[in-house]
């Protein structure tokens, strides 16, 4: 009786090694997936209640419980503080997202509003869409949201109508208003020349089941090839 060689001790020690790292990292694909289904189950629960209006939402501290929940703001737009954020598509066309800011009426919070998307001028692509801003006390509904998402930036911005990215705090030195610690994202239908058809919030939980198939795959190949060369084709060979 011949014992294993030391190479097929190292081989089985390979393959042990493999079949616990690529177990252990589907596993924690999984766990991510279910992260990201509890956030989705929070956002679509926060969705579903009242909308936040008035002193509710003075509070800073009331950013991240208020997050995705709707939300009514009264109050009067500075609109020759609104930005147009560059390369932001819409229903596959090219254009801006327009955010201006929005003095509380009823509190002393001002809120950064995404109002909405317009398409560029191809002509030109400096010149800014005409957008009518409505004067004195406005009132919109929309839903609390983080800022705009942010683009990679070959250059530091260097401020202007036209940008790439706006940073709440930055934005709000630039502008000399203290600006809430998150947005609003204006909802309702296409008014005033801005479309309001915001891409759905994608959690990521297919791409985790994806990361996860793969790395069960990963270790189901392990132990199949080690199954038939070490243990099916050496049997083979000592009968």
């Amino acid at each position: 009786m011949s014992f294993p060689s030391a190479r097929f001790w190292w081989l089985s020690i390979a393959a042990l090694a493999g079949l616990v790292i690529t177990l252990a990292l589907g596993m924690w694909q999984l766990s991510r997936a279910e992260q990201k289904l509890a956030l989705q189950s929070l956002m679509d629960q926060r969705a579903s209640l009242a909308a936040l209006e008035g002193s509710a939402l003075d509070a800073a501290a009331l950013a991240q419980d208020a997050l995705y929940r709707p939300a009514l703001l009264r109050g009067r737009w500075l609109a020759s503080h609104t930005v147009y954020l560059d390369n932001r598509p819409m229903n596959a066309k090219s254009g801006f997202f327009v955010l201006t800011p929005l003095q509380l009426d009823d509190s002393a919070t001002t809120v950064l509003v995404q109002r909405g998307w317009v398409q560029r001028d191809f002509n030109d692509r400096s010149r800014l869409p005409a957008l009518a801003t409505e004067p004195g006390l406005v009132e919109i509904r929309g839903r609390i949201a983080p800022a705009p998402s942010k683009l990679y930036e070959f250059a530091a911005e260097s401020g202007g109508a036209i940008r790439q990215n706006v940073d709440l705090e930055a934005f709000s030195r630039e502008i000399g208003v203290a600006l809430a610690p998150w947005s609003l994202q204006q909802t309702g239908p296409a008014a005033g020349g801005l479309l309001r058809e915001w891409p759905q919030i994608d959690t990521g939980v297919a791409k985790h089941h994806g990361y996860a198939f793969q790395w069960f795959a990963l270790s189901g190949l392990i132990a199949f090839l080690y199954g038939w060369f070490q243990i099916v084709r050496r049997s083979h060979k000592t009968t």
